[in-house]
């Protein structure tokens, strides 16, 4: 893995790396969708993983000419150009704190379960969540996990070298050999980097 050749370190991770990837193209081939969450850094980083997943990453992922035709028959007026210029997408959705529902229900009920809610409303079994914290203990995401878990859902977790309280309820934890969150938030970016390599290449082949 060129990943390890790059970020030596790394290797300790590389078999939950491609646990990860198994889960995340299972449950995309499975008609399952991505749901995404962490604090501060790791927030960002939920937004840029759903960026690379969301749209073409290295590949320009061109609609297949099944999809294009299935689309315009349901749509005559769609213009064929923009369907030369859409590009084949993974359902992802990074879970956000902010917004209407996250302040209401975080200055309403209790902001611990801002991500929570959102998987009860968004997530069904089939479906999979994806955790990120540097200590593996932030509570809202660890709460979000539960509730994952209580839907269904596969939960696959990014973290530090311990893992913490995610480490029991996730299917694959990916513990970076570090514990200092900034040096953790360095070594994840090349790992999901590699992952949405990883996933692009097996999913959109041509």
């Amino acid at each position: 893995m060129e990943l390890i050749q790059r970020y030596p370190p790394l290797a300790a991770c590389e078999a939950d790396i491609k646990a990860a990837e198994e889960l995340l193209t299972d449950c995309f081939r499975g008609g399952g969708k991505l749901l995404l969450c962490g604090n501060g850094g790791s927030c960002a980083d939920a937004g840029h993983i759903a960026g690379e997943l969301g749209k073409g990453f290295v590949k320009k992922r061109p609609l297949s000419s099944q999809k294009r035709a299935d689309m315009l028959a349901r749509c005559p007026a769609l213009d064929p150009l923009t369907l030369d210029v859409l590009q084949d997408a993974l359902p992802v959705v990074p879970l956000s704190l902010g917004g209407a529902l996250g302040s209401a229900f975080g200055n309403d009920v209790r902001p611990a379960l801002v991500y929570a809610q959102q998987v009860l409303g968004l997530g069904r079994a089939g479906d999979l969540l994806w955790c990120i914290s540097t200590s593996g203990n932030s509570k809202n995401v660890v709460e979000a996990a539960k509730v994952a878990r209580g839907l269904g859902m596969g939960v696959l977790s990014l973290t530090g070298q311990h893992g913490g309280a995610l480490l029991a309820l996730s299917d694959v934890t990916i513990r970076v050999p570090e514990t200092e969150t900034f040096r953790v938030q360095e070594l994840h970016l090349p790992v999901y980097h590699q992952i949405c390599l990883d996933i692009e290449e097996a999913l959109f082949p041509e």
